[in-house]
C-alpha cells in the first residue's frame, strides 16, 4: 500500500465515522422531545423560517425578532407544540439582539452539547417536541447567572390576559 492509498483509506474511514456520528446525533435529536414525532410532522404547522430554526437548528439574524422588545406580562411558548417555556418575569435585555431569559419554566427545556462552532456550547430544545430554541450561557443576571438566548422565530408570546393555546401534538 502506498502513501496515497493509505491516506485515501484513512480519509474514507474518517468520513464514515463522521457520517455515523452525524446520524447518531440526528437520531438522538429526534428522541429529545417526549412527543417523539419526526421534524416533518411540524412542517405544515409552521412558517418555513420558523421550521428551519426549530428543526434544522438554523439561527435568525440578531435584532430581527419583534419578541426581543416584548415587555408585556405573559408567557413565551414553543412555536411548534405550544408548550410554555418562559415567563415574562424572567425576560431581560441582554443586548445580544435575541430574546433572553434568566430561567426557563420547570421541565420546559432539555439541553445537549453543541460543537458546531468547534468549542462546546449548551444548546437547548423544547422538552416536549424537541424544537431547537437557542443556547444557554453562564453570563446572565442573578438569581441564576444564566442567559437563555432564544430565537424569536422559535417562540410565540401569549399576553397574560389571554388563555394559553392548547398543546399541539
Amino acid at each position: 500500500m502506498n502513501r496515497r492509498t493509505l491516506l485515501l483509506s484513512f480519509g474514507a474511514g474518517a468520513a464514515g465515522i463522521l457520517l455515523a456520528a452525524g446520524r447518531t446525533a440526528q437520531a438522538a435529536e429526534r428522541r429529545l422531545g417526549t412527543l417523539n414525532l419526526p421534524a416533518s410532522h411540524w412542517r405544515p404547522l409552521l412558517e418555513a423560517a420558523a421550521w428551519r430554526v426549530l428543526f434544522e437548528e438554523d439561527t435568525e439574524r440578531a435584532f430581527s425578532s419583534p419578541l426581543n422588545g416584548e415587555k408585556r406580562a405573559g408567557t413565551f411558548i414553543c412555536a411548534a407544540c405550544h408548550q410554555p417555556l418562559f415567563s415574562s418575569d424572567a425576560k431581560y435585555d441582554s443586548g445580544t439582539g435575541w430574546p433572553s431569559f434568566w430561567a426557563a419554566l420547570p421541565d420546559a427545556v432539555a439541553t445537549k452539547t453543541d460543537f458546531r462552532l468547534i468549542y462546546p456550547r449548551t444548546e437547548y430544545h423544547c422538552s416536549r417536541c424537541g424544537g431547537h430554541q437557542g443556547h444557554v450561557f453562564d453570563d446572565g443576571p442573578q438569581p441564576t447567572g444564566k442567559r437563555y438566548c432564544n430565537n424569536g422565530l422559535a417562540l410565540r408570546f401569549v399576553p397574560a390576559a389571554e388563555v394559553l393555546p392548547e398543546l399541539r401534538s
